[in-house]
């Protein structure tokens, strides 16, 4: 197999002064074993699991208040036992003293489309959290309770969580562009204590005010013992309603609560697509050491850094982004869309702000190249030191975008993971090259494999992606799942004790790996199977294609066909492109999977978290009723999904 081209190469400085290098050194002294490289440290980690996680608590000095047993006292999966008996709190963590970090240093910066800036240094948002846990205490929030929020990524959303996880309080958000039936879809599965929502929002210089639907789910939740008013766009506060200002009207130092390293630290959501979205649980220690992980060794953050990532606060990027306060950076936050008035404004946002690392979709750098966008030639990027991409596989043409028009100083570091882990299991490493089109590694405590369908590791081949070993932020439950069973049917019954992932990877003899799509949507002709992520890569390659979604209609005795659906650049027309297409697949994939029919929509169909929608498109293209594919609520457009389904049936029934 070709070897593709390295685009970045850590230079020997940048080896020796990454931290996943001191902690190499660290964890050597501890073991006695050597790390000449990546790889080594790598398979050291997932062989001494508990070696491993236990050196990373002592590495970032996690501050315990009862002493914990061994690192890992039952490595099942699922029902693994991490540092039993020891007590910690996020919020402390994240609030308290690092070394090179001091009260007066900014940590957060908020900003957003209008043009609004604001710098918090880490005394005032500490003073932020004790006023904002004190209200929360006086609405009757204890360790345990549930407090949700519907608020966009802004400050509010921050000090919030922060004053939740202090109490020892489980939190949860969902972004106010949800509609209130999927918000209560989400909410009324965990019966929270308070809810704090905005009464608006601006998009795209629109604004948005939501009060119906707070209203709704308000009732929705009738046992409420709080309800926090965020004025966003200067609605007075409702009846029974407490105003955010009066929340935070007492001042006071925050006060940790110590809770069990297993005790939830918050819910986050499946996209729902078929049915109610599963309530993930994931724990407070769990989440503290993988983010002091992939946060302070990925991604190679520490105090003095900037750390952008695009993201709402209903997808797991904004509680990753958040745990840059862990180690000590400092956190950006944008709120408003990424396209208005262009797709330059965050390439703006980080010369502006000299941020080292920005974080975006996949999607948002496809959008940038297809524009024609420049950056580099009309801004000072040279901050930049890292470009994080996930939401979907990256191209090679992504991968090229980057680093002729951000710079070819710039490390990609792609990734994929996802809300069950919240976490990437893939993804950059800052000693490791970037090769065009490839994630660089597995992620150090990651135990990622894939397996053929005997459940054996393959490498150079298509495989299902797993994790043969436990990670501490797996979720320790899905809420009211009692007895274990929905968990267990969600990753462990495939492979029985290990968990399958729902994802076609091929890991590379050098460690690198390619994520190539949802194994429920393989595409299978006459026995070859390949991943739609490949696909995409051929067919988004064509000039002419701004996006694609592919379906195979093929039943088990072989009947049906490969449709595809493509998002034509304005002014193309479908006659331009339908031989360039099936040329380029035939060339580059194989002759079985030329697509049979090339259907012009008007957009793809996606989720809320940006995902698109092939597993549902094929149910209803097969005959399933709609309703019964997907949850309207889970998308992030169902208008415009109603109008991929008529374009796509009258272009399937034209075929």
């Amino acid at each position: 197999m070709t070897i593709p081209q390295v685009c970045w190469q850590p230079s020997e400085e940048r080896i020796a002064a990454a931290a996943v290098t001191a902690f190499s050194q660290f964890h050597s002294r501890r073991t006695g074993r050597p790390y000449p490289d990546y790889g080594a440290l790598w398979r050291d980690s997932v062989s001494d699991i508990g070696g491993f996680w236990q050196a990373i608590a002592d590495y970032y000095h996690v501050q315990w208040h009862d002493s914990p047993g061994p690192a890992l006292a039952d490595a099942s999966m699922p029902g693994a036992r991490w540092f039993p008996g020891g007590t910690l709190n996020y919020a402390e963590h994240a609030l308290g003293p690092i070394e090179g970090r001091g009260d007066d240093d900014v940590v957060v910066i908020e900003t957003d489309e209008t043009g609004f800036e604001r710098q918090v240094t880490l005394a005032e948002l500490r003073g932020m959290v004790g006023a904002a846990q004190a209200g929360l205490q006086r609405l009757g929030v204890s360790a345990g309770d549930r407090v949700v929020a519907l608020a966009p990524n802004r400050l509010e959303a921050l000090v919030a969580f922060l004053a939740t996880a202090a109490l020892g309080a489980v939190w949860s958000s969902c972004s106010p562009d949800f509609g209130a039936a999927s918000v209560i879809d989400r909410f009324t599965q965990i019966s929270p204590t308070v809810l704090i929502a905005v009464d608006g929002y601006r998009y795209g210089g629109k604004e948005f005010d939501i009060t119906g639907t707070v209203s709704d789910i308000r009732a929705a939740l009738p046992d409420l013992a709080g309800v926090v008013h965020i004025p966003a766009i200067g609605n007075p506060t409702p009846d029974g309603a407490v105003a955010w200002n009066a929340l935070l009207a007492e001042q006071a130092e925050p006060v940790f609560t110590p809770v069990e390293f297993s005790a939830p630290l918050w819910v986050l959501y499946s996209s729902g697509t078929t049915g109610l979205p599963k309530p993930i649980v994931q724990s407070v220690g769990g989440i503290l050491l993988e983010h002091l992980k992939t946060l302070g060794l990925h991604h190679d953050l520490g105090p003095g850094d900037k750390f952008f990532w695009f993201t709402t606060t209903g997808w797991m990027m904004w509680n990753l982004l958040i745990g840059g306060l862990l180690v000590g950076s400092t956190v950006v936050m944008y709120d408003g869309n990424p396209g208005k008035p262009d797709l330059s404004v965050l390439w703006r946002l980080a010369a502006r702000h000299r941020i080292g690392y920005v974080g975006v979709s996949a999607a948002f750098i496809h959008a940038c190249r297809a524009a024609g966008l420049t950056p580099e030639a009309e801004l000072d990027l040279s901050c930049v030191k890292v470009v994080g991409s996930t939401g979907s596989p990256l191209s090679s043409d992504g991968f090229d975008w980057v680093m002729t028009h951000i710079g070819p100083r710039v490390q990609i570091s792609s990734l994929s993971g996802g809300t069950d882990l919240c976490t990437a299991i893939v993804g950059g490493v800052p000693t490791v090259p970037v090769w065009r089109g490839e994630i660089s590694a597995r992620a150090l405590g990651a135990a990622v494999e894939a397996f053929d369908e005997a459940g054996q590791p393959v490498t150079d081949t298509v495989g299902e992606l797993v994790l043969t070993a436990p990670m501490p932020s797996m979720p320790v439950a899905f809420w009211g799942d009692d007895d274990g069973s929905r968990l267990r049917a969600a990753y462990f019954e495939y492979f029985p004790g290990v968990w399958r992932h729902g994802d076609w990877i091929r890991i590379t003899g050098r460690g690198s790996v390619v994520i190539e799509g949802r194994s429920d949507a393989t595409l299978n002709r006459g026995g070859i199977r390949m991943g739609t992520a490949e696909f995409y890569r051929i067919v988004e390659d064509v000039d002419g294609i701004a996006d694609s979604l592919v379906i195979d209609t093929s039943t088990a005795g072989g009947d049906g066909d490969l449709l595809l659906f493509v998002v034509l650049v304005d002014g193309v027309r479908l006659t331009e492109v339908t031989a360039a297409v099936k040329a380029a697949v035939r060339s580059a994939l194989s002759p079985r999977h030329v697509p049979g029919s090339v259907i012009a929509v008007p957009s793809i169909p996606r989720t809320l978290s940006g995902k698109k929608c092939e597993v549902p498109v094929k149910r209803i293209l097969a005959g399933v009723d709609i309703t019964a594919a997907i949850s309207r609520d889970a998308l992030a457009d169902p208008a415009a999904f109603d109008r991929f389904i008529a374009a796509a049936r009258a272009g399937a029934s034209a075929g």
